[in-house]
């Protein structure tokens, strides 16, 4: 008899493991939009501190209807009493660690420069989810947006561009922008002249990359083409002289999901609009 209660507890809490989480807690804007997408709403706890932030959030509104992280410490995450929380390679170490040690269940995500990645990062958290058959079909749906893209635009001439903004660093290779710019018809010139992931912007060096557009953020409220012509390089440059600058919705720009299709559409319009007549 006790070793049939025995097995039986140990068959309960195998299935109880086994559980899809019912409270999930998104840590950053990136995550918010993975856990929008592939979850039911009924297993979202809390999505990110800036979710409902214009600025950073592509899907902001959405975000609205649950509830939000106030900071982001550990301690604001456990209050929602999560059986999953899902953290990035830029969330604070100390969070993750506290996490960890709590015995919370991590879902991490540490690699989304590429459409592949961004990819596997939906189908892993999807079956984490329960929600595998759901992940498939969305992930699905992406690739065949990305090819009906890449058709589009096929046997354009790349267009020689390169991140522009307000922080002094350039994006070179294996960076989110050179993943937007290996879809949308763009040559990443930080990238062609070796540069590679974020790094601190080289001086006066790239006046000598030829760039024909210079592609930055769009911020409600932000004059973007003002805030580069105080600032060098790109005071400098003929794109910015002769208005050769391109904006894209910031938010998408930066973005570490599912949501980046946006800017490769977007910055593809922009750079071959002939291809969308």
């Amino acid at each position: 008899m006790k070793t049939f209660r025995l097995l039986w507890i140990c068959l309960v809490g195998a299935l109880l493991s086994a559980a899809p989480p019912s409270r999930v807690v998104s840590h950053a804007v990136g995550t918010d939009d993975m856990v929008m997408a592939l979850a039911a709403p009924n297993q979202i706890a809390a999505l990110s501190a800036l979710g409902k932030d214009r600025r950073y959030s592509p899907h902001w509104r959405e975000a609205a209807k649950y509830p939000a992280l106030k900071r982001g410490e550990a301690e604001d995450v456990l209050r929602f009493k999560p059986d999953l929380v899902v953290l990035t390679s830029y969330s604070p170490v100390e969070v993750r660690t506290l996490l960890q040690r709590s015995g919370v269940k991590i879902f991490f995500v540490d690699k989304y420069e590429s459409f592949e990645d961004l990819c596997s990062n939906a189908l892993a958290l999807g079956k984490v989810l329960g929600r595998e058959a759901h992940a498939q079909q969305l992930v699905a749906q992406w690739r065949q947006r990305v090819e009906q893209l890449r058709k589009r635009i096929a046997g354009v001439k790349p267009v020689r561009v390169m991140a522009a903004g307000v922080y002094p660093f350039a994006s070179g290779s294996k960076t989110t922008f050179q993943d937007i710019c290996n879809h949308a018809g763009a040559l990443n010139c930080a990238a062609e002249a070796g540069l590679v992931g974020h790094v601190p912007m080289p001086g006066e060096k790239p006046l000598t990359w030829k760039v024909d557009v210079l592609v930055g953020p769009w911020e409600p409220g932000v004059d973007l083409a003002a805030k580069l012509r105080e600032l060098s390089p790109f005071k400098f440059m003929p794109a910015l002289k002769q208005g050769r600058l391109v904006q894209v919705d910031g938010a998408l720009l930066a973005s570490t999901s599912h949501r980046r299709i946006d800017a490769y559409e977007a910055l593809a319009k922009a750079l071959h609009p002939e291809r969308f007549k």
